[in-house]
């Protein structure tokens, strides 16, 4: 058992490595059709090649840091973003049970009856890595970003735990399985669609995705939290933010659109579709929407998104209750 879940773990880890390398290159590319540009077409065919020497450069670029920092929290800082958005997928399901060499496989690392409970316990832990990485690097504006990112989580946190709640109320479950399953005859998105709209509005502001982007806003701070990170560190923030894309998109896709379900038994490819496109949409949404001020993003999280997400609750908790 323990070895099946460390190799399911390291393909998990692996996987996600790459896919976030070459999602930049796709949002690269995609912002590129979108404004009439060329995009990379350079390193090799089709520029396919430019994630793994974009990666090269990082890895050997000279080494800094800044003078008077908390060293080993500023070492420490961009691993914990990493590894709490790495840890999400230990709970998501990707399918049932498939039978490899005469042996049932679950299309999952981790089913835990509680299951929602803890995706949005380590979701709202994420601020950790950006919160002490502006503490740590000795730089006022990377303090800032890294309040911005704690007062953005506070914010946005509770109508994201508000939305998920209408999720559990319908499926009387907090299994993740159990809520995919409880989908098969209709997706809660259908049924939901203004907690849907809810959660999404708040996995973009989790993600400090445009148009949220505040706590690394170049045109006020410089680079936010990540202004004193070069080379590999700067990396794996940038990883942990792309992984932390493909987790807040696994998790509506789990909760709100069927999960593996669809057409035929093609369990995973359902899955990789849907998150495709959800992918697309946070490049979508990046090269189309402005960034807000902050007052405008704190003022519309706490006057605007929280009285609807505690309205939907209401409203989804009498019906089934009725």
């Amino acid at each position: 058992m323990f070895v099946e879940v460390l190799v399911k773990g390291l393909i998990m880890v692996a996987l996600l490595f790459l896919a976030a390398a070459y999602m930049t290159f796709c949002e690269r590319v995609v912002m590129a059709r979108l404004q009439l540009r060329l995009g990379p077409n350079r390193v090799g065919p089709l520029g396919l090649l430019q994630p793994i020497a974009d990666g090269i450069k990082l890895l050997t670029k000279e080494r800094f840091q800044p003078a008077n920092i908390e060293p080993f929290i500023y070492w420490l800082a961009p691993g914990i973003s990493l590894f709490l958005a790495l840890f999400v997928f230990v709970l998501i399901p990707f399918g049932g049970t498939v039978d490899l060499w005469g042996r049932k496989v679950a299309l999952r690392i981790a089913d835990i009856d509680a299951g929602v409970v803890f995706l949005l316990a380590f979701s709202s832990l994420a601020v950790y890595g950006i919160v002490l990485a502006g503490w740590a690097s000795n730089n006022r504006y990377s303090l800032l970003g890294g309040l911005r990112g704690t007062a953005q989580m506070i914010s946005y946190e509770i109508s994201m735990g508000l939305s998920l709640l209408t999720v559990i109320l319908a499926a009387g479950s907090l299994s993740l399985p159990e809520i995919v399953e409880a989908q098969r005859h209709h997706w809660f998105i259908w049924s939901n669609p203004l907690g849907f709209l809810i959660y999404m509005i708040t996995a973009f502001a989790e993600t400090n995705r445009a148009p949220f982007d505040l706590p690394e806003a170049e045109h006020e701070l410089t680079g936010g939290y990540h202004t004193e990170y070069g080379g590999m560190k700067f990396a794996i923030f940038f990883l942990a933010e792309y992984v932390n894309i493909l987790a807040v998109s696994s998790i509506a896709i789990t909760l709100f659109l069927g999960g593996w379900l669809g057409p035929g038994d093609l369990p995973v490819v359902w899955f990789l579709v849907k998150l495709a496109a959800f992918v697309f949409f946070f490049i979508w949404v990046r090269a189309t929407m402005a960034r807000l001020r902050y007052d405008q993003l704190m003022s519309f999280g706490w006057k605007v998104l929280l009285p609807l997400a505690t309205f939907n609750l209401l409203f989804t908790a009498y019906f089934v209750l009725v």
